[in-house]
């Protein structure tokens, strides 16, 4: 595409996007990257200027583009100056609609780092066919949710397949874990269950573990529910229960099987959990983790309760201090089971070293905007995955900014 910039990072005065913003910054040079920086505020968007320029003195002629998530005419000059729009204005709900629609129409690549299935259930519904015509990925979940599962579940899938092996389950372990609490991501948890209050089909989508597949009633592989209780898992060694963002990463990897022709398998299976431990102490922390996020969804379910709840968490926009951002980190395992096997054959890990919905998180969806601005990636347009579009080529980019990707061969026992 001739266009303007290779990237413009829209959102860039938020908390998640300043820190994009300078992760980007360091980046550029070693890319020769074109880009901007856009939002609604001029004086905002010139103060992050400024505090980008003392540590990369190229940044003080970076170009501000100025544009409000509801104005159209903007966001289509905007979307029509680049050939990627990477976005963290939150929610995306209420926020990401129109930029998406901009992206489609005009072939821009689009990435996110939204986790609200409706949204994405929505995008697909209105946007996937015109984003396959003009040749635009328009590509949710560039963070935290849910690249370490997506791209987790495709590296363990590979792997087996360069064995000669087919792909019959994966599991996703979620151990340790450090780190603040996303504003952006309790306003959209707030906004969701609101709209599930209010509205049964919301409900439906939200509890429907192939959501996002591109036809919700073709290509459903075997029954599966979302894991809520506490057991002892052998295979993992450690009790497990309920991941918060399962309900996100698992209909992400299960609409990257679909996109890719069921590569995975027609009857893939694939589960998500948080592991806590074995011993007397693991099965404490996941009793009592899973009962604070029983009651935290009994509070946030009704009306009264939940605008109690937004009192007491960050406001979007608000995030961590710099300190517990650069001591964070987290940690996830994945187990992997061949066609035949009993046990696994294949076990992976994936881990970051800052906090995971901010430092990692700006990480993961800078290096996905440079992935779709840069390499050649021979993937079609459509509302996609980041394993679908980017795939192996984002993992080598994510390796080589320090998070670990690996795999090797677990030997099945009988």
């Amino acid at each position: 595409m001739d266009r303007k910039y290779d990237l413009v990072l829209f959102g860039a005065t938020g908390f998640t996007g300043k820190l994009t913003a300078a992760y980007l910054a360091r980046r550029a040079a070693e890319e020769g990257l074109s880009w901007a920086i856009a939002g609604r505020s001029k004086e905002k968007l010139e103060a992050v200027r400024r505090d980008l320029a003392r540590d990369a003195p190229a940044c003080a002629s970076l170009d501000l583009l100025v544009a409000d998530s509801a104005d159209e005419a903007a966001l289509r000059a905007v979307a029509g100056s680049t050939r990627v729009v990477c976005t963290t204005v939150g929610p995306y709900a209420k926020h990401g609609g129109r930029l998406v629609a901009a992206c489609a129409d005009l072939g821009t690549h689009c990435c996110d780092i939204t986790g609200e299935v409706t949204f994405m259930r929505d995008m697909i519904d209105r946007h996937h066919a015109r984003a396959v015509a003009t040749g635009a990925r328009i590509v949710h979940t560039c963070g935290f949710d849910s690249i370490p599962s997506d791209l987790g579940a495709l590296m363990l899938v590979d792997h087996l397949r360069a064995r000669g092996k087919a792909t019959r389950r994966v599991v996703t372990s979620v151990g340790e874990a450090k780190g603040g609490l996303s504003g952006g991501t309790a306003a959209s948890m707030m906004n969701l269950m609101a709209d599930a209050t209010r509205d049964p089909e919301i409900r439906r989508l939200v509890t429907d573990p192939y959501a996002l597949l591109p036809e919700r009633d073709q290509g459903r592989g075997p029954p599966s529910k979302d894991s809520f209780a506490v057991r002892f898992d052998e295979d993992l060694g450690a009790w497990t229960g309920p991941f918060l963002m399962a309900v996100v990463n698992t209909r992400v990897v299960r609409r990257s099987n679909a996109l890719l022709g069921f590569r995975y398998g027609p009857t893939f299976e694939y589960a998500e959990v948080a592991s806590y431990g074995a011993g007397p102490k693991g099965l404490a922390r996941a009793t009592a983790i899973t009962g604070g996020l029983g009651a935290f969804a009994t509070l946030a379910a009704g009306k009264l309760t939940r605008a109690a709840l937004e009192r007491v968490l960050p406001s979007s926009g608000e995030g961590p201090s710099r300190q517990v951002r650069d001591t964070g980190y987290f940690k996830i395992r994945l187990l992997g089971w061949a066609e035949g096997d009993a046990r696994p054959g294949a076990r992976g890990f994936v881990a970051g070293t800052s906090d995971p919905g901010y430092g990692e998180t700006a990480k993961m969806l800078g290096e996905s905007a440079l992935c779709l601005a840069k390499d050649p990636l021979d993937t079609p347009g459509g509302v996609t995955t980041p394993a679908a579009s980017m795939g192996q080529r984002l993992i080598t980019r994510l390796r080589a900014a320090g998070m670990r990707f690996d795999v090797e061969d677990a030997t099945p026992s009988e």
